[in-house]
């Protein structure tokens, strides 16, 4: 029996699945965040052969196929150091090492084409056709983009407070909100708290929940934030949809990420909208880990070949 090995390395956190040849779920392990940009190489290593000794255990197994799915990764240097790092802590196994957009769309649509809407800590949008194509439209990063994601919607949640504190903008219940969370006593507060020691994008995410709350109270103000965060999701995927011509297509739009599942008003508001973009589209949130999609493309590579689909 041959194993093999499926990531998904993110900014918050990581997974790791081991797999038997007949794609059953033999381990699951998670971990802390594995982004290359963040974590350094020294970091990414350290976590990713820690999952991969927790989910071995005691077995004697070596893999012989690992997949690992991590944004960013789509840039050829940023692609040879993962592989690297992985050809060292799995040396016996082939390795595949994709954007881990497409490992959310496989486990969400399978083989089939579709674009796959991630919003999490970042976002990306990203897509495939009938012939193995692909496009993208996001994944940026934090400081050139990232609209619509956890950490756009915490950054705008706080710019939400400090233009009330100077009578830019009006009284919203994000205030008291985000104060508690830091636990402070005043807008100004807050000048130490972000800048005496920077917060980490995913900090900053943590704030959609405030968003979230306010939202639900009818909070004029966070509702503008998700409606905005909607627009720019939609503006991402239709990007998508365009460059591998897909409009009249029937095809599924897959919602992965954590923002979904802290406010589902925005996977509420993507599925009513998104038939805007292509009518015979159908739309599913992903309930199921994308690492999932990771084995699949291991298990591809163990058969003779991962088919990764080549960008527009």
């Amino acid at each position: 029996m041959h194993y093999v090995l499926g990531f998904d390395a993110g900014a918050t956190k990581t997974m790791c699945l081991l797999a038997d040849e007949e794609g059953r779920i033999v381990a699951q392990v998670r971990g802390g965040g594995a982004n290359l940009q963040l974590a350094g190489e020294l970091g990414l290593e350290k976590v990713l052969h820690e999952l991969m000794a927790r989910a071995l255990g005691e077995r004697t197994i070596v893999p012989k196929a690992v997949c690992i799915g991590m944004a960013g990764v789509d840039r050829e240097d940023d692609a040879a150091t993962v592989r690297a790092i992985m050809t060292r802590i799995a040396y016996q196994a082939r390795i595949v090492v994709v954007n881990d957009a497409l490992i959310s769309l496989l486990a969400g649509a399978g083989d089939e084409p579709g674009v796959v809407i991630v919003s999490g800590t970042g976002s990306i949008s990203y897509g495939r056709d009938g012939r193995n194509r692909a496009a993208r439209s996001g994944g940026w990063g934090h400081v050139l983009g990232d609209e619509g994601s956890g950490y756009w919607i915490g950054r705008q949640a706080l710019r939400a407070v400090v233009r009330e504190a100077d009578g830019r903008s009006q009284r919203t219940s994000l205030t008291p909100r985000v104060l508690a969370h830091f636990g402070l006593n005043q807008p100004s507060d807050l000048i130490r708290a972000v800048y005496g020691k920077p917060l980490t994008p995913s900090a900053v995410a943590a704030l959609a929940d405030c968003v979230r709350e306010a939202h639900a109270e009818r909070d004029p103000v966070a509702t503008r934030i998700l409606d905005h965060a909607v627009t720019e999701l939609l503006s991402s995927a239709s990007s998508v949809v365009r460059q591998l011509s897909l409009e009249q297509e029937a095809f599924p739009f897959v919602l992965a990420g954590g923002m979904f599942r802290a406010a589902p008003w925005l996977a509420e508001e993507l599925t009513r909208r998104l038939p805007q973009i292509a009518a015979r589209c159908r739309v599913v949130v992903l309930d199921r880990e994308p690492a999932a999609g990771a084995v699949q493309l291991a298990l591809e590579e163990l058969r003779g070949g991962a088919r990764v689909p080549v960008y527009v």
